[in-house]
């Protein structure tokens, strides 16, 4: 329950961050800004064309009679849009993270350089850093996934279905999308993914406390656009306490992912 308290507390300590330097605020912004506008797009032309969708995608309707025609293909149509708008609600903050590497690179950077004790940033070329941080979020997403389609089964268990699955699916997406947000900061450290998660499991109740809230509030995209920034600040907190590096106390019994 400490843990727990502990997690939320770097979520609201990144706020804070953010808001004492509104120009990293602001910057930190930009690829959210970048992504909500990509999908506001996408999802107003799946509207816009899910009629011609559902029509091509239900030919054995076209001899029924009304009104089992129009009703099957609303039907339809409310599932597809709804489906767009569901998916676009799980991947929105993976896809902003991969969209605003550089930007919460950066954020990251500077946190630490403010909070002290900031390790070196990896010689890795900016295309590999974004092919990896891609394979990684499509990694967590397919796990996302499946655990997703499990919890939706169990959903149908009366009673338990209702109350009991919707908290975990919140704690699991919430641990994950702690892992997602410290991977900008954690990727400095020189942790790959495997021992990221390893990490994040050791403390699982701060893993806890800062995602699953954020889970919460990443519901609504423009509140996405808004905490992003300060999100990525806290996660970048959080991984600090998670691994720290102390600038003068590196020997050589230092494990290599700990090493600037």
């Amino acid at each position: 329950m400490r843990d727990f308290a502990t997690g939320l507390g770097y979520l609201i300590k990144g706020q804070k961050w953010v808001a004492r330097h509104g120009r990293w605020w602001g910057f930190g912004m930009i690829p959210a800004l970048i992504t909500l506008v990509g999908y506001v797009a996408a999802m107003a032309a799946l509207v816009v064309w899910s009629g011609e969708l559902v029509d091509w995608a239900t030919p054995f309707a076209d001899d029924w009679s009304s009104p089992w025609r129009s009703l099957v293909r609303g039907v339809f149509a409310v599932a597809v849009v709804g489906g767009g708008a569901l998916l676009a609600v799980v991947t929105f903050t993976a896809v902003t993270l991969l969209v605003g590497q550089p930007f919460y690179e950066s954020l990251a950077e500077k946190v630490d350089e403010t909070e002290g004790g900031a390790p070196a940033a990896p010689d890795v070329p900016l295309w590999r850093e974004l092919v990896t941080s891609a394979k990684d979020s499509i990694r967590v997403l397919l796990r996302v996934v499946a655990i997703g389609v499990l919890l939706f089964a169990c959903g149908f268990i009366p009673v338990v279905g209702q109350t009991v699955v919707p908290a975990i699916g919140v704690c699991v997406s919430g641990y994950f999308l702690a892992a997602e947000l410290t991977a900008v900061a954690l990727q400095r450290r020189g942790f790959p993914q495997r021992e990221r998660l390893r990490l994040l499991r050791s403390r699982l109740g701060l893993a806890l406390g800062f995602g699953a809230p954020l889970v919460l509030l990443f519901l609504v995209p423009l509140i996405t656009v808004l905490a992003m920034p300060g999100a990525v600040a806290g996660a970048t907190l959080l991984a600090r306490d998670l691994a720290p590096v102390e600038e003068d106390e590196e020997t050589e019994d230092t494990p290599d992912f700990l090493r600037k």
